[in-house]
């Protein structure tokens, strides 16, 4: 029988790629809502029959959001292909031809003993070139921004921020594969490390002389033009919301739901599709102290996400706010 299973908590999450070790698994991050993700399920059932030593699962984005955010999803459907708990592989999209020969190509390494992959080499640092320029300034730590995980990484979050400088961060603990290949990538083997512009600046010890030096500031300039940015599109319109996807098509349930709460209200309100901008997405995070997207502004202040909303719904106090008021 094909190895089929569905997870409803981030426990049993863990759980499972603990329990399948060396095999490869397939996570499905699906909604109920998108029918082309119901399409995918389907597909992924068949791929189930002919790969029987494979485990596929089907995981409801929405239902385990910490899963969601620890692994950066952000549409669905997205697929994560997981060995010995360590993520190796993504597809983002409805693509069955590119999901059948990721599983192929994954399964047959899973089966064969190979020896150094040139590909695989060649993809990681693909990833590892894309994320170190994810935001004209990007530091790599061991936590979040707001929960660092040590030492180093909390005083390298406190320059940053006491700077006013616009960052986005990657927690190296989240992927191991990262992890280990960013320190061959740059030929920098501690954590945390800066770049700018997809440059490596340094670590902790670097970025204490450039502080007093004076130099730190002029070597991100193109952080405070972010902030700048920024502000600019969160006063465009007197309602602004910050969504995945557009009015006519929410690529997420949240994003989905505040819509509909505010086309109830009748008040006029723009959008910014966040996905279409990773700088963006990931400085708004920072500039407004905000992890999580939808973000709804007005006049410029932060309001807040979809839980906020819908209290002010409630409590009958939306309107209002919206029109400025409150």
């Amino acid at each position: 029988m094909a190895a089929l299973a569905e997870v409803g908590s981030a426990g049993h999450f863990r759980e499972l790629l603990q329990q399948k070790g060396k095999s490869l698994v397939v996570i499905h991050f699906w909604a109920p809502w998108a029918p082309q993700c119901i399409q995918m399920n389907d597909v992924m059932a068949e791929l189930a029959k002919e790969h029987s030593q494979v485990t596929f699962v089907k995981l409801e984005a929405e239902a385990v959001p910490e899963v969601s955010e620890k692994y950066e999803i952000s549409s669905v459907p997205t697929f994560l292909f997981f060995k010995n708990s360590q993520k190796i592989d993504r597809l983002d999209g409805a693509h069955a031809p590119e999901l059948t020969k990721k599983v192929q190509r994954h399964a047959t390494r899973s089966t064969i003993s190979a020896g150094p992959n040139d590909n695989a080499k060649e993809d990681l640092n693909m990833r590892l070139k894309k994320l170190t320029n994810a935001a004209p300034c990007m530091v790599f730590i061991k936590g979040s921004p707001q929960e660092p995980c040590c030492g180093f990484s909390r005083q390298m979050v406190e320059i940053l921020n006491k700077h006013k400088i616009m960052f986005s961060s990657f927690d190296i603990f989240s992927d191991e594969e990262v992890r280990q290949g960013l320190k061959t990538y740059s030929n920098w083997p501690t954590y945390p490390q800066l770049y700018v512009a997809g440059e490596l600046i340094g670590g902790l010890d670097i970025v204490k002389e450039l502080e007093a030096s004076g130099e730190l500031d002029t070597i991100c300039p193109k952080a405070h033009k972010l902030e700048d940015k920024l502000k600019t599109l969160i006063n465009k319109a007197s309602v602004m919301l910050f969504m995945k996807g557009n009015k006519q098509m929410a690529k997420c349930g949240f994003s989905k739901q505040i819509i509909e709460i505010l086309n109830s209200t009748g008040v006029d309100y723009e959008t910014f599709d966040i996905l279409e901008d990773e700088e963006v997405r990931q400085g708004l995070k920072t500039y407004s102290n905000w992890p999580t997207y939808p973000q709804l502004y007005v006049k410029g202040e932060l309001v807040g996400g979809l839980d906020i909303v819908k209290e002010l719904k409630e409590n009958g106090e939306l309107l209002s706010i919206l029109k400025g008021e409150n």
